[in-house]
């Protein structure tokens, strides 16, 4: 008998960055620094740097579908997370197969690129919220994604912890609703609910860093955090101390601001 140790395995459903900052290649990061085995699902191949996005062109359904097949069977992951999902008929195929899947689920409800380019086409947001939110353990919307969802302003912290258990209350899941967007504030504020337990997460703001990625790879640690089988509260807390450092420790890869995910 085998005495190998186990490792969990995550997996993320997400586009590929040829920047390596944001997107699966974060979020592989990510998985390794946290000690699971990270496998992927490949939703679009995108041409960008931090500054654009010159370039989408997503996979077909058929071919999401097979990778997801693949590693659902393959790997049975513990937890699995959702960024770019691009299209109504990637979301549906997403969320057909994960019903009755017993893993913990992330929803990062990826819309808009920190360059401005759009990356979930308009006609999918209904989707989302309709197919594949209410399958979701936790989702893990910023500021301008949370207004979206929810069609109101969200401008303070208190505004956050409205719309943290207003997600709960109308999709069922956590909610950690990131305010990375809320200016004016001495320190990065976070607010989870998941109807039992409400958290306050804050650190101070880090001025001058142009990181990019910095909500992928946030929602990843969650994921990895939940493969390792942390209780969702407990996971937000470890993750807002792994994002934290990593734009802490964040470093120049020529000319841009890159995490640190050692």
């Amino acid at each position: 008998m085998s005495n190998r140790k186990r490792v969990p395995v995550a997996l993320t459903i997400a586009g590929s960055d040829s920047g390596g900052g944001a997107g699966v290649q974060a979020d592989l990061k990510t998985f390794a620094s946290l000690g699971v085995h990270g496998t992927t699902v490949i939703t679009c191949i995108t041409a960008q740097n931090p500054e654009m996005v010159t370039g989408i062109e997503p996979c077909s359904v058929s071919m999401v579908r097979r990778q997801l097949e693949a590693i659902l069977k393959g790997f049975q992951p513990k937890a699995a997370k959702t960024g770019m999902l691009y299209s109504s008929a990637i979301i549906e195929a997403v969320a057909e197969l994960f019903h009755g899947q017993r893993l913990a689920l992330v929803v990062d409800p990826v819309m808009v690129s920190t360059s401005g380019a759009r990356l979930l086409k308009p006609g999918a947001l209904k989707a989302l919220t309709r197919e594949l939110v209410p399958l979701a353990t936790m989702i893990t919307p910023n500021l301008p994604e949370a207004e979206v969802l929810l069609d109101r302003t969200v401008h303070s912290v208190e505004d956050m912890r409205s719309a943290a258990r207003e997600i709960h209350e109308r999709f069922g899941c956590a909610a950690l609703v990131k305010g990375g967007h809320l200016w004016g504030l001495k320190v990065a504020a976070d607010i989870f609910y998941d109807g039992r337990e409400e958290l306050l997460l804050s650190a101070p703001f880090l001025r001058g860093r142009r990181t990019h990625g910095t909500g992928c790879t946030y929602s990843a640690a969650i994921t990895a955090l939940l493969a390792r089988g942390r209780r969702p509260g407990l996971a937000v807390q470890h993750a807002k101390d792994f994002i934290t450092r990593a734009i802490q420790e964040s470093c120049k890869a020529g000319e841009i601001d890159i995490l640190s995910w050692s």
